[in-house]
């Protein structure tokens, strides 16, 4: 690799909203008796306890699934390994909230502390009929539905952004605190004024200095949400409902840049119940239908900002997750902090490439092999081979 030129700026990665890590987890959330324990159930094969009555969940349900990917699917044909490990996703199943959680209604502040402890939402809204499964409010209305958690949501942030601005403005307008103190105020005065406009944090553009306030406090409506549509079986198979089209007017108007699933939750069941791959594929066949799952999944998982590369070989296919933004010397030590320690270069394939060629040799012969150095920005799918100064990390080694 040429050597990084003087006064050349170093690629600078994004600033991310959210906790760092690659232990991030999403959350499901919504209504009572919406199917957010059934939904839980299909998505991690698991069998939390689902019933026709609110808060037959209490304690969160946690589980991870891994992330499907038609890449890791080809390396592993290609290398014909004993081991391949997937990415995951960490899902929890949250009890449902009401209105009035924000203020303690039906455990609402236990079930919103679960919340903020995760990085992102599935948003899990009932849009069938039926009535043998009570409605907690009574009737099916998915965009009221929406305004009551989004709203139960906005008044909790609002209520810690106040108490937090109570606790920290004498201090900060005395000129005590510093300069710290005086940013993280002016960023929390900034949090306020789009609460109390009835907005989320999320839905503003910040700065890269605001975001690192913002990541100091975890905001709940600063997280990224992912709107789930249940359906019917039916609706779900004819793609079509009578709640579709208020539901998008209204995300137009609250939340214009969500992300919107359909699903349903009965169908997934049924699928699940079908043991033979084959009949699962003749039964979507006949329907005309795919499932949902694995365009859920990987939208969660993106949602978290992750991505992952790949370490391929005879013994084994990996993809290895990490933020976006990682560089390599970072990137390696999430296979071992020695590999981030003793890092001297990675050696890179696109994974694109690599298919197109057919093999490593054809890659490099084709000049898609390629040397990256310590401020090289690792991109989702790359197939990475790590060189590192084994003496470097481990007190005693020899170096190579």
């Amino acid at each position: 690799m040429p050597p990084k030129k003087k006064g050349e700026p170093e690629n600078k990665p994004p600033a991310l909203i959210g906790r760092v890590g690659t232990s991030l987890k999403i959350g499901i959330v919504g209504l009572p008796n919406v199917g957010k324990s059934t939904f839980f159930n299909v998505l991690t094969k698991q069998q939390a306890e689902a019933s026709n009555f609110p808060f037959c969940t209490i304690d969160p349900n946690e589980s991870r699934v891994p992330v499907p990917d038609s890449r890791l699917d080809f390396l592993n044909d290609f290398h014909k390994p004993p081991s391949k490990i997937p990415a995951y996703l960490n899902v929890v199943d949250i009890a449902g909230l009401v209105r009035g959680a924000s203020e303690g209604q039906g455990l609402g502040n236990a079930f919103l502390s679960h919340i903020r402890e995760c990085d992102a939402v599935f948003h899990l809204i009932r849009v069938f009929d039926d009535e043998e499964i009570t409605h907690v409010d009574g009737d099916v209305n998915p965009t009221r539905d929406i305004t009551t958690i989004n709203e139960e949501l906005r008044l909790k942030d609002l209520q810690y952004v106040e108490a937090r601005i109570e606790s920290t403005g004498k201090l900060a307008t005395r000129g005590q605190g510093g300069k710290e103190l005086k940013a993280e105020y002016e960023v929390l005065k900034k949090v306020k004024a789009v609460l109390d406009e009835g907005k989320l944090v999320r839905q503003l553009e910040w700065t890269d200095l605001e975001i690192e306030e913002l990541n100091k406090h975890l905001f709940i409506t600063a997280k990224p949400m992912i709107y789930l549509l249940n359906m019917k079986e039916k609706d779900f198979i004819r793609k079509k409902n009578k709640h579709l089209a208020p539901i998008k007017q209204h995300l137009d108007q609250c939340d214009p840049h969500a992300k919107v699933i359909l699903f349903s939750a009965e169908f997934e069941q049924h699928l699940a119940e079908l043991e033979n791959p084959d009949d699962k594929k003749r039964f979507c066949h006949e329907n005309k239908v795919d499932s949902a799952l694995e365009k859920i999944i990987v939208t969660g998982y993106k949602a978290l900002n992750l991505i992952y590369y790949f370490t391929a070989s005879e013994k084994e296919v990996r993809a290895w997750p990490i933020q976006i933004g990682t560089k390599a010397p970072q990137a390696a030590g999430r296979i071992h902090s020695d590999f981030e320690a003793g890092f001297i270069m990675a050696e890179v394939m696109k994974f694109d490439d690599f298919k197109e060629a057919g093999s490593e040799a054809a890659c490099k012969a084709a000049g898609k092999y390629r040397q990256q150095g310590k401020n090289y920005i690792v991109e989702d799918g790359d197939i990475i081979l790590w060189k590192f100064n084994a003496g470097a990390g481990l007190s005693g080694a020899k170096k190579k």
